[in-house]
């Protein structure tokens, strides 16, 4: 189960990464096609999904990787069973509000796909389609969290420790 977890984040990660290549790609057309005296219409827009896209992928390997801001103060000032149970009602809470954003998410798709929802853009794309990579990123994320906060009650949380701590600017 844990390979199949690490392949998931992984393979969102991946994923984030060819939104970010598109989004180089569209960015260029769009210089390219300025310079050349033509227009390549949606370029803004496709811009704005695969953003979109990119950042929502990413969130489940950036928890993972120990990358998210976290106001850990109050945490590293406790030791013991006090800090164990403070993780665990932030684990659990976070949980919550993914699955909450997860759902929303999956229920904005399912509304534009009902609704036959397009971009007002010149690009008439099919909100669904770029909401589907949002849906998709953030069910990911709601999984990574959970994973977290189960691991936690069992004790098997191995927190990766960002290196930004060890940055003093």
């Amino acid at each position: 189960m844990r390979r199949l977890l690490n392949f998931l984040y992984n393979s969102a990660a991946a994923a984030a990464a060819l939104c970010m290549v598109g989004l180089l790609f569209m960015v260029m057309l769009s210089i390219v096609s300025r310079q050349l005296g033509f227009n390549a219409r949606g370029t803004d827009a496709y811009a704005g999904y695969l953003m979109a896209g990119a950042g929502f992928l990413a969130l489940a390997h950036t928890l993972k990787m120990g990358e998210h801001i976290r106001v850990t103060l109050i945490l590293n000032a406790l030791k013991g069973g006090l800090r164990r149970a403070l993780e665990i009602w932030g684990l659990g809470i976070a949980s919550l509000l993914s699955c909450l954003l997860a759902f929303y998410s999956c229920r904005l798709v399912w509304q534009s796909l009902q609704f036959n929802d397009i971009s007002t853009g010149n690009d008439a794309t099919p909100l669904w389609i770029p909401q589907l990579v949002m849906a998709t990123g953030t069910v990911v994320f709601a999984i990574a969290f959970v994973d977290d906060f189960i691991l936690e009650l069992l004790g098997k949380r191995r927190q990766n420790i960002s290196g930004e701590m060890l940055r003093n600017e």
